[in-house]
């Protein structure tokens, strides 16, 4: 599904050139639960944001679904974004002034999905999570595992084929990071792809695979 070959991306700090991503290759078959963790600054954000179609290398190659991504046109990788892929980040980039109910229904508005559809869908994601009884409030009237539930609702509403983590658990105390981690396992248990990105080794230890990242290098051991 997934497949990285010799991917690099560079950035300038002053004359430096520093290697976010230095040669990074690695696959992640459909159906798979793989954790990438590395420490802050290893080139996880980078690595996240490549994968998730946000952002492009310098040099190597990314295959998406057998596709390079360069022979993609930004409308066609939009339709990537909003369709294939649900993103969960750790920050829950929830919008403060809609309820959760229409936080979880704007993607589908962008994919111009039928009123009544888009109810359907959207209580049977909150449902998912557990969160149907709070679907008419805020993000602040939310505890931080609540706001999460509501974006991994949002994520599941486009009923994507993968779901790209960037430190779901980070600001969340251990027993409500536990709580999401079950979501995952139940996500990937009805067949989804699950890319985790986490600095944690506990939470990164939750997947069936780890795949390890340091100064823009990419390694199935620790390095």
């Amino acid at each position: 599904m997934i497949e990285l070959k010799d991917v690099c991306k560079t950035y300038y700090i002053g004359d430096e050139i520093v290697y976010a991503l230095d040669h990074a290759s690695m696959e992640i078959s459909e159906g798979e639960f793989v954790s990438i963790v590395g420490p802050s600054g290893s080139g996880k954000s980078t690595m996240m944001n490549i994968i998730g179609c946000l952002d492009t290398a310098d040099e190597g190659e990314y295959i998406l679904d057998g596709i390079s991504i360069e022979d993609y046109s930004e409308r066609e990788l939009a339709k990537i974004r909003n369709k294939k892929i649900g993103f969960i980040f750790q920050n829950f980039n929830l919008l403060p002034k809609l309820t959760a109910e229409e936080n979880v229904e704007l993607p589908l508005i962008y994919q111009k999905i039928p009123h009544s559809e888009r109810k359907t869908r959207v209580k049977q994601a909150l449902e998912r999570v557990e969160l149907s009884h709070r679907m008419r409030h805020c993000p602040t009237e939310l505890s931080g595992g609540q706001q999460q539930r509501v974006a991994i609702a949002r994520a599941l509403v486009t009923e994507p084929s993968l779901f790209l983590a960037d430190e779901p658990t980070g600001n969340l105390d251990s027993r409500t990071g536990e709580e999401i981690m079950t979501l995952f396992h139940e996500l990937h248990e009805t067949g989804n792809t699950i890319v985790l990105i986490t600095h944690d080794n506990h939470v990164a230890d939750e997947a069936e695979r780890k795949i390890f990242i340091r100064d823009g290098r990419v390694s199935e051991v620790t390095v």
